[in-house]
C-alpha cells in the first residue's frame, strides 16, 4: 500500500485531530534509581494487569484543535499522511516558537509535537514516513536536532523512536504532578546539516511503506 504523505496548514487542524492518537498501555518502562541515584536511572519493563486505554487528547484543554489557540503555530510544520485517498496519519513539527519550554529557547532545535497514526494503521510504515517528512522539514529551516517527548506507559513509541535514531537524553520521574504514575522521557537526535542531504531525507509525495 502506498501511503502519501503531505504538508498542510494549521486550518487543518480539526480533521487532523479526528486520528485517534489513543493506545493500549500493556506494559510500562519502570524506572529506579538505584543508590539514591548515583548508580543512573534503569528503565525496566512491567507487564501491566489489567490493560487499559490512554488517551492524551481526552486531557481537558489538550488536542490539536486547541493548539492554534495556546500557542503561536504560524512557524509550525503540520503533516497529514493518507492510503487510498483517507487521513491514516499525522505529524506537527514546533518550532522557533516563544514560550514553548521544549524548544529550550533555541532556534536549532525543533521538536515533534505530535505523532499519530490511525489503529489499523500502526505497523505499516505511515509513522516512519511522518517522521523522515517531520525531520526532513526542521532541517529546511535550519534545526541541528530534533527532540521528541514520550512517557514510559508508552513502550511501543519508545521502541519505535529508538529504531528511528533517536536516544534518551533525559528521564524526568517528577514532570507530570497531576500523573504522578507517568515519567517523562526525552529523545534527541543530531539532523543532517548539509543542505544538499535534504532532497535524499524524504521526497513529499509517494512513499513506499517500510516498517514503523
Amino acid at each position: 500500500m502506498e501511503i502519501e504523505i503531505a504538508e498542510e496548514t494549521a486550518d487543518a487542524l480539526r480533521d487532523y485531530g479526528r486520528v485517534p492518537i489513543a493506545f493500549e498501555v500493556r506494559s510500562v518502562l519502570e524506572v529506579s534509581a538505584p543508590d539514591g541515584g548515583l548508580g543512573g536511572l534503569v528503565m525496566a519493563e512491567r507487564p501491566v494487569d489489567p490493560p487499559y486505554v490512554k488517551d492524551y487528547d481526552a486531557i481537558a484543554g489538550e488536542g490539536p484543535a486547541r493548539w492554534a489557540a495556546r500557542f503561536d503555530v504560524s512557524r509550525w510544520g503540520f503533516f497529514a499522511a493518507r492510503a487510498e485517498g483517507r487521513r491514516v496519519g499525522g505529524a506537527a513539527v514546533a518550532f522557533d516558537t516563544p514560550g514553548v519550554h521544549m524548544l529550550e529557547e533555541r532556534r536549532d532545535l525543533a521538536v515533534l509535537w505530535d505523532l499519530r497514526v490511525a489503529p489499523e494503521m500502526r505497523g505499516r510504515g505511515v509513522g516512519a514516513a511522518l517522521v523522515r517528512a517531520a525531520e526532513a522539514w526542521a532541517v529546511a529551516r535550519g534545526a541541528r536536532r530534533m527532540k521528541i517527548e514520550t512517557q514510559n506507559i508508552n513502550v511501543a513509541a519508545c521502541r519505535f523512536y529508538a529504531a528511528m535514531g533517536y536516544d534518551v537524553g533525559a528521564i524526568h520521574r517528577f514532570a507530570y504532578p497531576d500523573l504522578p504514575h507517568e515519567t517523562q522521557i526525552l529523545w534527541y537526535k543530531d539532523l543532517p546539516v548539509s543542505r544538499s542531504q535534504i532532497g535524499t531525507c524524504v521526497e513529499l509525495g509517494r512513499l513506499p511503506s517500510t516498517g514503523g
